[in-house]
């Protein structure tokens, strides 16, 4: 039963990569256009919207999203998900209703076809470069000043304790501090199970539900860069105690809640 559950997560892998590519393939010319001139922008990030949904109806995935607090239409936000899966960049797009650009890892833009949304739209950033970290930074704070928001996953990248929290970087909030907008933390309860990127479960997907919750915005008004700790750590407790509180629902081996790990207290790249 157990090799038969492994074939057909196999299975269900490979339809969920050829569905979103076989769909992205006739709107690729599209977002061509749309990228090709930032006035057009906006209307790139809905029909990457309209994109997301079909990868997510057409896999049999099914979300949830709570709104603790409903985001206040049109206004910038620093967008902090925890990131567990692949799963999440996707469903960012879903859930959050303002528009905002990604800010994610150089390596995207090496990405054939899709490497379009990080040439112009999304920011790329090189976090091994202090250079290109700055230079990432001060290309958000323009697209901020513009009312564009930006997400960030605080953690970098999907840790290997998944659906733990790994070490937050301070980039986010620093970034949030500095414009004075408000950060909303969001949590993905599910996705690590339904796309997992553990070394020994990689790429198995399966469909499912994906619980979403959007949590209050926090204010940084007032604040300044030495508040920037204080918000990161408010941040990480907000997000691993709704990771704790639901984890009997979610299932699986028992969540361990544990102390922050040191490196996320020093760690201060974008």
């Amino acid at each position: 039963m157990k090799q038969l559950s492994f074939i057909a997560r196999r299975i269900w892998c490979g339809w969920f990569f050829l569905s979103g590519f076989l769909f992205f393939l006739p709107l690729y010319p599209i977002f061509l256009i749309l990228l090709s001139r930032e006035a057009w922008f906006p209307y790139a990030f809905q029909l990457k919207k309209v994109w997301a949904h079909w990868i997510i109806f057409s896999t049999g995935i099914v979300y949830k999203i709570t709104y603790e607090e409903k985001p206040e239409k049109g206004k910038a936000y620093i967008i902090c998900p925890n990131h567990s899966s692949y799963l999440d960049i996707v469903l960012t797009n879903i859930a959050f209703p303002n528009y905002f650009h990604f800010m994610g890892k150089v390596e995207l833009k090496n990405i054939p076809l899709f490497n379009i949304f990080f040439r112009r739209m999304n920011i790329s950033v090189d976090r091994s470069s202090r250079t290109d970290s700055l230079k990432a930074f001060k290309r958000a704070n323009k697209d901020i000043a513009k009312g564009i928001g930006i997400a960030i996953f605080p953690e970098a990248t999907i840790p290997a304790i998944s659906p733990e929290l790994g070490p937050f970087k301070s980039g986010a909030f620093r970034l949030a501090i500095q414009n004075q907008i408000p950060v909303i933390p969001i949590t993905f309860l599910d996705n690590w199970k339904l796309f997992p990127d553990s070394n020994e479960n990689r790429f198995l997907v399966c469909p499912g539900l994906s619980r979403i919750i959007i949590h209050k915005a926090i204010p940084t008004i007032g604040m300044t860069d030495s508040d920037v700790s204080s918000l990161k750590q408010e941040v990480y407790s907000i997000i691993e105690t709704t990771l704790i509180k639901n984890k009997m629902i979610v299932g699986g081996c028992r969540y361990q809640k544990k102390e922050q790990p040191e490196a996320n207290k020093s760690a201060e790249q974008v």
